[in-house]
């Protein structure tokens, strides 16, 4: 994988929100990540801020911030880290990847864009979307189209990239690759994986092909 996120948000109960914490404080402390960027999902509001004071100080490379319906959202949390960063002598930037899963979100997706110089990428979180406007999401995506398009756009506006929602079958790899043909299509730059067996299809699909690189040679 290009990166590897460790989650302390939608898939821990809340009653092990503090012993999951630790759990990935001690991960980024000892684990060999062969290369893979290192990246935390964290909570919303205060939990989140919670959760940066355990892990900015050990060696992450991006925090993905969930459902983000504003700039102010996003600027809390980079001010958050800015200050983790000067107290424990940080030098390096701690990136930021906003997770855009609402209506709202979705609508004020180039503000938040715009929002941090620390953002690189942009995301979609389609489970909570769809919930939020109160559809099925299907593999066809029809319901989404117009919320991935607004993510696309808002990302080539700041020159940041635009990466796409995860695909939840992890035994359809049929639909997964098609799925990744059409993000491709519409101008994502990549795709989340939930399971390890979904990184190479996304690879494959993500990468140029030959027209692709005979044009850019041209």
């Amino acid at each position: 994988p290009d990166a590897i996120i460790l989650d302390l948000e939608d898939s821990v109960a809340p009653s092990e929100k503090d012993s999951a914490r630790l759990i990935v404080r001690n991960a980024l402390r000892t684990l060999n990540f062969f290369g893979a960027e290192r990246m935390v999902r964290i909570n919303q509001g205060r939990i989140g801020l919670k959760d940066l004071q355990a892990i900015i100080p050990h060696n992450v490379h991006l925090i993905l911030v969930p459902k983000v319906e504003n700039a102010a959202q996003l600027k809390k949390v980079d001010d958050e880290i800015r200050t983790l960063c000067k107290k424990h002598g940080i030098k390096k930037p701690v990136y930021l990847m906003p997770i855009l899963e609402s209506a709202s979100g979705i609508l004020n997706s180039l503000e938040i864009a715009r929002a941090s110089k620390n953002n690189v990428a942009i995301a979609i979180g389609l489970e909570d979307y769809t919930a939020d406007i109160g559809v099925q999401r299907t593999n066809a995506g029809r319901e989404s189209l117009f919320a991935r398009s607004q993510i696309v756009n808002a990302a080539r506006a700041v020159g940041i990239q635009a990466i796409d929602t995860v695909f939840s079958d992890v035994n359809d790899e049929e639909s997964l690759r098609e799925s990744v043909k059409e993000a491709k299509e519409i101008g994502f730059d990549g795709k989340g994986c939930i399971h390890p067996r979904q990184i190479k299809p996304i690879h494959d699909e993500f990468a140029p092909t030959s027209l692709e690189i005979d044009n850019a040679k041209k």
